[in-house]
């Protein structure tokens, strides 16, 4: 006969993998852990059955915790994102997880996020649609079922959790290292 399974090692094993996270990444690990076994999503609000940690700071929370409430235009400027690609990943990343639940949405389209840019605030997208293909081709959100709709994907998340906001150094790091460097003392012989 093969061995039961124990749900207490398995526990174990978890929490063991997992214990030297900070908590908004074991949130985000255990998030990517049920999407990858088909299980429900749930928010963090939903799970009420979890001990609430002692002494934790409700605005700590707040910007720590997926699922917590808070309205776009924070977010936003918590996320400080560089680009139009990324502020529309921003977005979709906003809406799945972050917005009050009766406001959560699985997708966005060209209407949410040129809306988006008035919440913020931001300057209006010249072709939000664009916007939406450019970050779908950089791998950043995923064709949804309707047309136009786009929907954040794990790229995407990674990026708008653990990248954003991305420091000036890093930035600058970043557009440099990019350009090919030249020889130039090869190019006079």
């Amino acid at each position: 006969m093969s061995q039961p399974n124990d749900d207490l090692e398995a526990v174990r094993i978890l929490v063991t993998a997992l214990e030297n996270f900070e908590k908004s990444d074991q949130e985000r690990i255990i998030r990517w852990a049920r999407e990858k076994l088909g299980l429900e999503i749930q928010s963090v609000n939903s799970m009420q059955f979890l001990p609430q940690s002692q002494g934790s700071n409700a605005a700590d929370t707040q910007q720590t915790q997926p699922g917590s409430v808070i309205d776009l235009k924070s977010f936003v400027n918590t996320k400080k994102p560089t680009s139009d690609m990324q502020f529309a990943a921003t977005v979709a990343y906003y809406y799945k997880f972050e917005a009050p639940s009766n406001e959560r949405k699985e997708a966005i389209s060209s209407e949410i996020l040129q809306d988006a840019t008035r919440l913020a605030p931001r300057e209006r997208l010249k072709d939000p649609n664009q916007t939406l293909r450019n970050a779908a081709t950089n791998g950043l959100l995923d064709k949804a079922g309707e047309r136009g709709a786009y929907k954040i994907n794990t790229v995407g998340e990674n990026l708008v959790a653990m990248t954003l906001p991305q420091s000036n150094v890093t930035a600058k790091k970043s557009k440099s290292t990019s350009k090919p460097t030249k020889n130039v003392s090869k190019r006079k012989k």
